[in-house]
Formats: C-alpha cells, sequence, structure tokens
C-alpha cells in the first residue's frame, strides 16, 4: 500500500508547495442525494469466535437515505484535489433465528433484536487527467481514506462495536458525451487488500445545463469486505442516486 498512499501524497504536495496565481484553481462544489439499501450484509464479531448472522437475511435492514459532499479544486487544468464527506447509515430489526454470540454479549435465538450500522468517510483524492478530448475524460490518482464505521446489536443486551481505519485506494473518473450536453459518468474508489476490499463506484447519466453547472442520476454500489480477527463484514449497498455539480 505505500507506493499507493506515495502516489496520493507526493502529487498533492507538490501542487500545495508550488507557487501558483489564483487564476489557476477552479474551485468545485458537488452533492449527492438519493436512497440507499442493503442486499447483503453479513455480520460476525469478533471475526474469530463470533456467530455469523446476516442483517438483511436474518433480520430486515430498511432503505435509508442518504448524502454526501464533495469540495474541490481543479489546477493547471488537469490536476483535481477536493475532500469527500460521505456517510452511511442503516438500521435493521427483526427476530435472531439462533443464539448469536456478538462482542462479548450472548443475544438468544427467537428473541427480538434490532441493529445500526454506519460507515462514515472522509476522503481526500488527488487525480490526474490522463485523457481530455472533445468527447471523453479520463482521470485517473489515489484516495486516503478515514473511515468510521460501528455494528450495533440490541435485544436483551446491547452491544456495540466501533473502529477507525484507514486505507489508500486507486480513485479513477471516466466521462463520455456521446450526445451534446449528455455523458456517461463512471466514477469512483477501490482496493484490495489482505484483510478485506472496498469498491465505491457511480455509474451515471449526466446532463451540462449551462456552464459549470451539470446534473446526474445514477447508480452507486458499495461493495466492501472486512475480514480481520475483530471483525468479519461482507456488505453490498445499492443507491438511487442523483447529483449536482457546480464549477466558481
Amino acid at each position: 500500500m505505500r507506493p499507493l498512499l506515495a502516489v496520493l501524497v507526493a502529487p498533492l504536495a507538490a501542487l500545495l508547495l508550488a507557487p501558483a496565481p489564483a487564476a489557476a484553481a477552479e474551485w468545485f462544489a458537488d452533492a449527492e442525494l438519493g436512497v440507499v439499501g442493503a442486499s447483503r450484509n453479513d455480520v460476525r464479531v469478533p471475526g474469530n469466535g463470533g456467530t455469523l448472522f446476516s442483517l438483511v437475511n436474518d433480520l430486515y435492514t430498511y432503505p435509508a437515505p442518504y448524502g454526501r459532499g464533495e469540495v474541490g479544486a481543479i489546477l493547471a487544468g488537469r490536476h483535481t484535489v477536493f475532500a469527500t464527506w460521505a456517510p452511511v447509515r442503516l438500521a435493521a430489526h427483526g427476530y435472531l433465528p439462533t443464539d448469536v454470540f456478538f462482542h462479548g454479549a450472548t443475544f438468544a435465538g427467537g428473541s427480538p433484536a434490532s441493529a445500526r450500522w454506519v460507515f462514515d468517510t472522509y476522503r481526500l483524492t488527488y487525480r490526474y487527467g490522463a485523457v481530455r478530448t472533445s468527447s471523453l475524460d479520463l482521470d485517473v490518482g489515489a484516495t486516503g481514506l478515514v473511515s468510521a464505521s460501528a455494528i450495533a446489536l440490541q435485544g436483551t443486551w446491547y452491544s456495540q462495536k466501533t473502529n477507525v481505519g484507514f486505507l489508500p485506494l486507486v480513485s479513477f473518473r471516466l466521462a463520455w458525451r456521446f450526445a451534446g450536453p449528455l455523458a456517461l459518468v463512471a466514477d469512483g474508489d477501490a482496493v484490495a487488500t489482505s484483510k478485506g476490499r472496498l469498491e465505491d463506484v457511480l455509474l451515471a447519466l449526466e446532463w451540462a445545463a449551462r456552464p459549470g453547472v451539470a446534473v446526474r442520476a445514477g447508480y452507486r454500489i458499495i461493495e466492501g469486505l472486512t475480514d480481520t480477527a475483530e471483525i468479519y463484514d461482507l456488505v453490498l449497498l445499492n443507491h438511487a442516486a442523483v447529483g449536482l455539480h457546480v464549477k466558481f
């Protein structure tokens, strides 16, 4: 992971330390709203010794609204730096089919239970515009991601497992302007390690409403696996998303 982290840190340091006129930076903000639902969320806490159960199949996870935001700048036309805040909060309810040992507490099978699943991420991304044509843009780079996650189970007892972690990810954006102001966009971050993986990818139709303003609608997928001695969590989240991108 160290080479990937260097890919992120070195260009960022060079851009921040190099003198440049204020006019060279094109600032932007991006907001995304939608609904997120889980089609898979298998949990075991601790990862070695806990009971594997599903927040989707054993309990029922309710779809929930979500939002995420970005602020950043495009420097010298090809260098993009931005920060992202992307929280996800889901709740599940139901009856446990079997006894569940979760983070030091045993919950009886057949008893009512509720669960809370949290995955909040804070990201800093650098991308370089590798391709710039009249119809196609391709940006590649890296993201440093800090996650604040929690899984809580409540029934006869209450138990919660929290975690703060860091991941360096590969980052990309592909935009194909196939019909005037309309473009197909693929935008995301992804990584795979010996202890898990994470992919957060948006596929959307984007419309350049006017210079500096674009709106989009599409589908975002977050798929991830954490497999450590402390926690096992295999999750697949599906988002119906709309967004607004504004340049200043």
